[in-house]
């Protein structure tokens, strides 16, 4: 542990109180999801600082790339959005880490969490991770940061049999991670029986897709690890955002009933990316398979997404959907 860190933990040391009457769970808050919270070959580098600014609690997501340096052959996590794979899109190493873009830029903030112990708060942020690579090596460099950052986190009891929900020990930030089976293995199987789980996958959903129709759904189950669903928006709408038309009664009611289906079984959900903007602007570095088509198109959702009690809704337009979220 860094001793920065190890000075933190020993004078801000709390024992968390257990999750059974907190008002994290799912279905308490609607959170803002800072979606691709990063630079892109280094323009947006404040991101991060725009979705800080909307307030806490909100969650913010880190894509992850592992890179192998071509001289020294050491490699390194890096927090971006490039395909190694595509040259046209390829990594220069110059990339942040997570350490130096996201848990040294939110420091102040913990540690002053800490201190407060306002714990009905807590999580004040959501650390969303996607790894775009997953090398065992990846996964082992990045269970070895989160362990440096252990006191700052949301953490669980590791049992023999993953069926064993244990409470979580509620910490000023939450991590989740994805649903496959490489990052089940590296950050619950890897950890001794005892041991703290510091990062939590998303439950694997039980789907039929039908042709022309929307999936069939139901939510995997929750258990020691697994506590979250993540859906693209096409599991709402036929065809996602750039084939939604006109939000519908029948639209709203499939949104609640998978919103309660998670609730129901104890998952927080998530859907992502809820995109609102003029298709000819680019100024922003967005995804055009994200977006809606029209500012009024993406609040529409927004505004149901919220009357839903959806636990984290990802955008990248983080000011405007933060706007309609605390104007309820």
């Amino acid at each position: 542990m860094r001793p920065a860190i190890l000075a933190t933990a020993c004078a801000l040391a709390v024992i968390a109180a257990p999750s059974l009457d907190a008002a994290f769970e799912p279905g308490a808050r609607v959170l803002l999801d800072a979606h691709n919270c990063y630079p892109y070959n280094g323009r947006w580098a404040d991101r991060i600082d725009r979705a800080l600014s909307t307030g806490t609690p909100l969650a913010i997501e880190q894509d992850l790339v592992w890179f192998r340096d071509p001289v020294t052959g050491k490699g390194r996590s890096l927090v971006a959005h490039d395909n190694p794979g595509d040259p046209a899109l390829g990594l220069t190493g110059t990339e942040p880490t997570m350490r130096e873009y996201f848990f040294e830029r939110v420091r102040p903030i913990i540690e002053s969490a800490l201190r407060d112990n306002r714990r009905g708060t807590w999580p004040l942020i959501t650390l969303n991770l996607d790894f775009k690579t997953e090398e065992p090596e990846h996964l082992a460099a990045v269970w070895a940061l989160l362990t440096e950052y252990k006191p700052w986190l949301t953490t669980a009891v590791r049992t023999a049999h993953a069926s064993d929900v244990q409470p979580l020990q509620i910490g000023p930030m939450l991590v989740l991670t994805g649903e496959s089976d490489d990052q089940r293995v590296a950050f619950y199987d890897a950890v001794p029986i005892g041991g703290s789980l510091l990062v939590f996958g998303a439950a694997r959903p039980h789907r039929v897709d039908l042709p022309g129709q929307l999936p069939q759904l139901t939510p995997g189950p929750r258990t020691n690890y697994h506590r979250w669903w993540n859906n693209p928006w096409s599991v709402v709408e036929l065809g996602g955002q750039r084939n939604a038309g006109a939000w519908t009664t029948e639209d709203e009611a499939r949104l609640r009933g998978l919103v309660r289906a998670a609730h129901g079984g104890g998952l927080w959900i998530r859907f992502y990316t809820l995109n609102g903007h003029d298709p000819n602007d680019t100024s922003g570095g967005w995804s055009a398979g994200y977006n809606f088509g029209s500012e009024a198109a993406a609040r529409e959702r927004w505004r149901a997404a919220i009357r839903a009690g959806v636990d984290f809704v990802a955008v990248d337009q983080y000011e405007l959907f933060s706007a309609t979220l605390h104007s309820r």
